[in-house]
């Protein structure tokens, strides 16, 4: 089983010491997002091929990576970095400092242990489709050698999403588009021009119709890096998360609602306030990264 931690909040930003201690432990719970079933995830060794951490900032947890590698666990770093201003996303670390812990992490790890994400892409007056070229363009130049895949997306507008943008686009005096798909598709063949001329390949995730020529269908959650990563074959199944989803199967252990980064564009916050409520009624100790009402 490969576990994912987590593709719904930022586990190792903000939940490293739940995460060590649910490790110790052997388990964790967690409830469904769409169901509200609980269940018991076995966090044992003989049970758990290897870790994927999403994060867009491991700093907290680099002390906590290292054990995690000293208990036996293989692991691959998801790494967000987008450099998009302030009104998007309010409390980001700085994208230099996430540079630097992207090479930390390859120099400590290698290069396939940790995967770029320039995720997701938003168009806005503040970052129109030229601002895209330019800024990743700076990020993949900075990044090259640190890594050996740089993995998008475009925006997809849920109702939550809309809501969240336009309180920031009435808030900091800008506006938000979701433009025609030639538009995203011109991008898309440029980020690949981009990607491979510094060392990486671009991989589109989860969005097949802007699989340009040169561009590879995204595996987030990736089996063969990690046995790659680990010296030896960590099995799942092809199973993603949804259609399109090029994803192998795994369990994620997060929780919706959970994470304080504060973008504005994510589809896995209702709203940054609530977020931030359930951020600091976070147990460390508990077995639930937050406990469903009445446990």
């Amino acid at each position: 089983m490969i576990v994912s931690a987590s593709y719904r909040t930022d586990i190792p930003a903000f939940y490293g010491e739940w995460f060590m201690n649910r490790l110790q432990a052997g388990f964790c719970m967690t409830v469904n997002p769409y169901g509200g079933q609980v269940s018991r995830v076995d966090l044992t060794r003989d049970a758990v091929g290897g870790f994927v951490f999403w994060t867009r900032n491991i700093g907290p947890f680099w002390d906590r990576l290292a054990e995690v590698r000293r208990m036996g666990f293989p692991f691959v770093v998801s790494y967000t970095i987008t450099g998009y201003p302030r009104a998007l996303e309010a409390s980001v670390v700085d994208p230099r400092r996430s540079i630097d812990l992207m090479k930390s992490l390859r120099d400590a790890y290698g290069p396939k242990a940790v995967v770029w994400r320039y995720d997701t892409i938003v168009f806005s007056s503040l970052t129109p489709a030229d601002f895209h070229r330019r800024n990743f363009e700076v990020l993949a130049r900075a990044l090259e050698g640190a890594t050996d895949e740089a993995i998008v997306s475009f925006a997809q507008i849920y109702k939550k999403t809309r809501r969240n943008m336009d309180a920031a686009a009435r808030k900091f005096g800008f506006v938000w588009e979701d433009p025609v798909d030639d538009i995203k598709l011109a991008l898309a063949s440029d980020l690949v021009r981009i990607a491979t001329g510094c060392g990486m390949r671009l991989s589109v995730c989860g969005q097949r119709q802007y699989l340009v020529p040169g561009a590879f269908d995204a595996r987030c959650i990736d089996a063969d890096r990690l046995s790659i990563v680990s010296g030896r074959p960590v099995s799942s199944a092809a199973k993603g998360h949804r259609p399109e989803c090029g994803c192998f199967a795994s369990r994620d252990i997060g929780e919706y609602d959970t994470c304080p980064h504060g973008c504005v564009y994510c589809y896995a916050v209702q709203t940054p306030a609530l977020a931030r409520r359930r951020h600091r009624q976070h147990d460390p100790n508990g077995e639930f990264l937050v406990p469903p009402a009445g446990v």
